[in-house]
């Protein structure tokens, strides 16, 4: 993964400093790249130290020092007892980004700092290159639900952006309207006023697998600011939730039939990537096994499903100015990274991995329920709303007969998912395995181990004797301890 040199995309840096940031910026405004902390000049790799928050206070200080601010993606490598931390970002889509007021991009193997005529034609290109930014001749100010917009200032202020405006004069500022009044297609579509068919969202949940019985429907035609949480009621309205309770924590753990931060952002990326041009609506199809997410608009020209599963692509948003608006209100963080996290959200929940297809003119993304994590017992069902904290209760604590693999001669006394179940296996057979060597042997991150390893201790079924080197695990309740 370690490239020989310093090229376009890669740069070597020995310790972090405010030059990483200049060189995160400089590829931000170029075509994305990577910074491998720990890496001298000539490529030796002399490592960098790492504390318990080290990598935290890094990425603070870069969100801090840029403007729009940018997080990197980040990742550890060790390479002869070593680390090197890698951090990497895209292309930016709306560019130029800054850093203390100074622009820079990336050309060759160095960082070009940019002058006041570049600066001005790379903010023109990106405008010009985004069908939102264009003036709407049909909608003025007026249009606007001004509260909206007081609320999404309010909401980026709590993220620490300081916007003393006022609404009208924000959304000037943000280029939403000109001087004579005049919205751009992007400013309208974000804050409307009145309903209209420009952002129907039609949500149907049915009663079986083939989409024809219908038990509830709802029609969205709101502001996009609103259309997201409007999505997610209709969702949960009509999906299971479990309340598990475990004595080893002190609050109750809310389970969902799906990872709901993923399919929140599996429909941010409907709202904010469709083609708002296109006569077709957007559609949410909710099913006994599945859902499905319909968005009209195809991919980028020169892009394919296969990019997007690889993450191997630059970030091509559609519509640049309501994404931009998005990302200040702290409703997306990173450009080009969803699909890399909802993917990784469902696997980690013992789900089958979210299907990507272009089919109709536009992207479907279906999400399926799947694995013994998600089976039915001991779940609140929103319609009927019958089932009762007792039998909640019983499902969590009661002993169910769930031999984990055939190392065990004995029940672990709990229902755990597939993905449990092979790292209880794991340490079963070999007690000091490590976190880094499951992910390896399961296909998970290593954050996915992680996740799972918190969710045994939680559940009482493992415990870890001693020190991370060193120690061992011990699996609660089994004959092989």
């Amino acid at each position: 993964m370690i490239p020989k040199q310093e090229d376009l995309h890669n740069e070597f840096k020995s310790s972090f400093s405010e030059e990483v940031i200049i060189t995160l910026v400089s590829f931000a405004n170029a075509k994305g790249g990577t910074v491998f902390l720990g890496i001298e000049d000539d490529g030796d790799i002399c490592g960098v130290r790492l504390g318990k928050e080290t990598v935290a206070k890094w990425i603070n200080e870069i969100k801090q020092k840029t403007d729009p601010s940018i997080i990197p993606d980040v990742e550890i490598l060790e390479e002869n007892g070593r680390n090197i931390v890698l951090l990497s970002v895209q292309e930016y889509p709306v560019k130029p980004v800054s850093v203390r007021g100074k622009y820079y991009c990336r050309r060759q193997n160095s960082n070009h700092l940019l002058s006041a005529g570049e600066i001005a034609d790379m903010s023109l290109q990106t405008r010009n290159s985004s069908w939102d930014y264009y003036t709407d001749p049909l909608h003025t100010i007026d249009d606007l639900n001004l509260k909206l917009v007081k609320n999404s200032i309010a909401q980026m202020n709590r993220r620490g952006m300081n916007i003393t405006e006022t609404p009208e004069e924000y959304i000037k500022k943000k280029g939403l309207c000109n001087t004579e009044g005049n919205l751009t297609f992007g400013g309208y579509l974000l804050f409307k006023q009145e309903e209209d068919t420009l952002t129907t969202i039609e949500l149907g949940h049915f009663q079986d697998k083939d989409g024809v019985f219908i038990k509830d429907s709802a029609r969205s035609k709101s502001s996009l600011v609103e259309q997201v949480d409007e999505v997610m009621q209709f969702v949960k309205k009509h999906i299971n939730m479990a309340v598990i309770i475990s004595p080893s924590q002190v609050e109750n753990i809310q389970r969902w039939d799906y990872p709901l931060d993923a399919i929140r952002e599996i429909v941010l990326n409907m709202i904010i990537h469709r083609d708002y041009r296109a006569a077709a609506d957007s559609i949410v199809k909710i099913l006994p096994d599945r859902m499905e997410f319909y968005n009209p608009g195809k991919l980028p020209e020169g892009l394919d499903i296969a990019d997007l599963m690889s993450n191997h692509y630059r970030s091509q948003p559609r519509n640049k100015q309501i994404a931009d608006i998005f990302k200040d209100m702290g409703e997306i963080e990173k450009y080009g990274s969803g699909i890399r996290r909802v993917v990784q959200a469902f696997l980690e929940e013992g789900h089958p991995a979210p299907k990507w297809q272009q089919i109709s003119g536009g992207i479907m993304v279906t999400v399926y329920l799947g694995g013994e994590d998600n089976s039915t017992s001991g779940k609140i069902d929103k319609d009927s709303e019958k089932t009762t904290e007792k039998t909640t209760e019983k499902t969590t604590e009661k002993t169910t007969e769930k031999t984990v693999g055939k190392t065990v001669g004995k029940t672990v006394g709990k229902t755990v998912g597939k993905t449990q179940e092979t790292i209880l296996n794991l340490i079963i057979n070999d007690p000091r395995i490590t976190k880094p060597e499951m992910a390896k042997l399961t296909g998970l991150s290593l954050r996915g181990v992680e996740w799972n390893i918190q969710q045994l201790k939680a559940s009482g079924l493992i415990t870890r004797v001693g020190p991370n080197k060193g120690g061992h695990w011990e699996v609660n309740g089994s004959e092989n301890q």
